[in-house]
């Protein structure tokens, strides 16, 4: 059994991390290369930055905070948020991370996803779905959130598997923010549809909340970002907790 990961997401606006709720309501936490370096070092398997605005001029101020970062971690660091071709994906990449996300660029043109994983590999894309529920089920929405489209969540996870994403990032837009835990419905779902790891994403309040995904959810990884920035946690806390459930965790030295 591999051991099960708590990854810390960066949203990052103007060169520096952001959070809010249901993806509006902005507000400012801090420096991104300084709360990557401190989450590695409580623990941290990895570390994702997504610039949230994406335009070209935010997308080349990401990829100089990457450089920045990518000098000191030891993790893995993901990048997301405007990447819209494999191009980008190679930009991405030299710029220090580990693994590329791409969302609505993979809805706009499913191909990027083979395109990509044909010249660095499955290991290297990661597929970032936004859902909402939708009745039975979840609607897949692009643009931070803010365009619904016809695709249903859990068949588009199927389908960027099928175009070779090496793992999905599952967020929640219904609990982003809110704390109050994640969708496990919703990540059980897209879990038991594909076969490559699920970060579930969306509604961490509590170290148990990140317990109950990885058990109940069945999600390899979690993500974690609120309730890091404002000290109501530590992943080192969230660790011990999850060791002493059972789960397989990295050490936090």
């Amino acid at each position: 059994m591999l051991s099960r990961r708590v990854v810390v997401c960066l949203d990052v606006q103007g060169g520096r991390v952001v959070k809010g709720e249901q993806f509006i309501r902005l507000r400012d936490v801090g420096d991104p290369v300084e709360l990557a370096s401190r989450y590695e070092e409580e623990g941290a398997d990895e570390i994702v930055f997504l610039d949230i605005s994406a335009t070209a001029e935010e997308r080349s101020t990401l990829l100089d905070v990457a450089r920045r970062t990518a000098e000191r971690l030891f993790i893995p660091l993901t990048l997301g948020g405007g990447i819209r071709t494999a191009d980008d994906v190679s930009l991405a990449l030299r710029a220090g991370a580990d693994k590329v996300s791409l969302n609505s660029a993979a809805v706009d043109r499913p191909t990027v996803l083979e395109e990509s994983a044909a010249r660095f590999g499955s290991q290297c894309v990661v597929a970032s779905i936004d859902a909402k529920r939708d009745g039975d089920g979840w609607r897949v929405y692009t643009r931070g959130g803010r365009t619904r489209t016809e695709l249903d969540a859990v068949e588009w996870a199927r389908a960027c598997v099928a175009h070779g994403a090496g793992e999905i990032l599952l967020t929640s837009i219904d609990r982003d923010g809110s704390r109050a835990g994640y969708d496990l419905e919703l990540t059980s779902a897209v879990v038991a549809a594909v076969d490559v790891p699920v970060v579930a994403s969306g509604g961490a309040g509590s170290a148990d909340d990140v317990r109950e995904v990885l058990e109940s959810g069945g999600a390899d990884a979690a993500l974690v970002a609120g309730m890091l920035h404002d000290g109501s946690t530590t992943v080192r806390a969230i660790k011990e907790l999850l060791r002493s459930s059972g789960l397989r965790v990295r050490a936090v030295a």
